[in-house]
């Protein structure tokens, strides 16, 4: 008998201990799509549903050995990054992309969680954007994240437009832009590949939520690493969240974490 080989998927990214976003969302989600979950963790949180209390960086060394670990065993067929703190640590996660060949590379540029805190230390930025942004398949920001990128306020549809150009000058395949932070009952999100763009528009889901960018970074991932082309992941990824926001549960008492294993949800085939 012939076994079939399961998808994998990589996240590079932060613990969350209280479950709803970093490495743990991601994982929720690999397993929600029939992807097979490997991690690296980047840093340690102590949060919950309210906010960020404390944070530790591993080594960047350290970072390194579990990513060779992982690696030299079991092939990655798609890798997601979320919390990368300091320009070190972005420093050795490209190089472990470029020296282990790592394709399909979705990058979540976390710098401040839902709560307000922040994540990222101001001079990691411009590394990300020199070291990874160029090895990006797609990179997934929000409206405060390509401000921070582009160094201005994004305010309109125009903005996300303007945005989405400059920020796929630094070097991904593809910019999707999020607009869950623009005012108003509808939200705005922007897929641009360098010359064309893709809109897709839904009605906003009352409440505060925490983990969306987690989440649906890693469900781009997860179908990445099942066959899909950008466009069909993107649009099955936000297809996910949008059920995921749904049935969030009453998990805590502050922002609701997502329901990442929703009833109704049917995984894309693949098409390896």
């Amino acid at each position: 008998m012939t076994e079939s080989r399961m998808p994998t998927a990589l996240t590079i990214a932060g613990s969350d201990s209280g479950g709803g976003a970093g490495i743990q969302a991601d994982l929720k989600t690999f397993t929600a799509f029939r992807v097979f979950g490997l991690s690296a963790v980047t840093g340690l949180t102590a949060q919950n549903t309210r906010g960020v209390q404390g944070v530790e960086l591993p080594a960047p060394d350290f970072i390194a050995a579990q990513l060779r670990a992982i690696l030299e065993d079991i092939r990655a067929d798609a890798v997601k990054t979320g919390m990368l703190a300091t320009g070190e640590i972005i420093r050795t996660v490209a190089g472990a992309v470029r020296d282990w060949g790592l394709t399909n590379l979705v990058v979540d540029p976390v710098m401040i969680a839902a709560s307000g805190d922040t994540l990222m230390r101001h001079e990691a930025a411009p590394v990300m954007q020199e070291h990874l942004f160029p090895l990006a398949t797609v990179v997934t920001p929000n409206l405060d994240e390509a401000g921070f990128l582009c160094e201005r306020k994004i305010r309109t549809t125009e903005d996300m437009h303007e945005a989405a150009r400059r920020i796929h000058a630094m070097g991904p395949r593809y910019v999707l832009l999020k607009g869950g932070h623009l005012p108003g009952d509808r939200v705005v999100d922007l897929l641009f590949d360098g010359r064309d763009f893709v809109r897709r528009e839904g009605s906003r889901v009352p409440g505060e939520f925490h983990g969306t960018g987690c989440t649906l970074s890693s469900a781009i991932a997860a179908c990445l690493a099942k066959g899909l082309e950008v466009r069909g992941a993107v649009a099955a990824a936000q297809a996910y969240i949008t059920l995921a926001i749904r049935t969030a549960p009453a998990v805590g008492r502050g922002r609701r974490p997502l329901n990442h294993i929703p009833d109704g949800f049917v995984p894309p085939e693949g098409r390896r």
